[in-house]
């Protein structure tokens, strides 16, 4: 399972509001936030810190379900949890299985490029909140 994200171009300076794109391959399929009618680009750093936030509670918690929707957009993730693997659907249908642990290290290693490759400024105002996610995200993968 890989986890991609990515800034959309041409929005000028960089902001935590800026809009981009989400891919999510498996061996079964992907889901792709780009290219859609109607658009589903999302607030892409607000995005990741709510997909961060949320599997973190879904892979240590008892729940066996979570339906993830990115910010401002339409675009949605369904994790199933079963004994041995969690499944991971899109809107188009089952993308793939994994387990906790490597779809947990993806997440982390997509929050970090986009982070590297689109930094944000110091003031922004969403630049906590993405390092602060990262920072309560990043032992809980160690941790597996």
């Amino acid at each position: 399972m890989t986890v991609r994200c990515s800034v959309r171009p041409g929005q000028g300076e960089a902001t935590g509001f800026d809009l981009g794109d989400m891919v999510v391959t498996g061996d079964l399929g992907t889901a792709d936030s780009a290219g859609r009618v109607p658009d589903q680009g999302m607030m892409i750093h607000l995005s990741v810190v709510t997909l961060l936030d949320q599997l973190r509670g879904f892979l240590r918690g008892d729940v066996r379900y979570l339906r993830y929707n990115g910010v401002d957009t339409s675009f949605t993730l369904v994790l199933r949890r079963a004994e041995h693997h969690v499944s991971v659907s899109g809107r188009d249908g089952l993308l793939g299985r994994t387990t906790g642990p490597e779809l947990a290290a993806a997440a982390l290693d997509a929050a970090e490029d986009l982070l590297r490759v689109h930094p944000l400024p110091p003031g922004d105002p969403v630049a906590g909140d993405y390092r602060d996610a990262l920072a309560r995200f990043r032992p809980f993968v160690a941790s597996r």
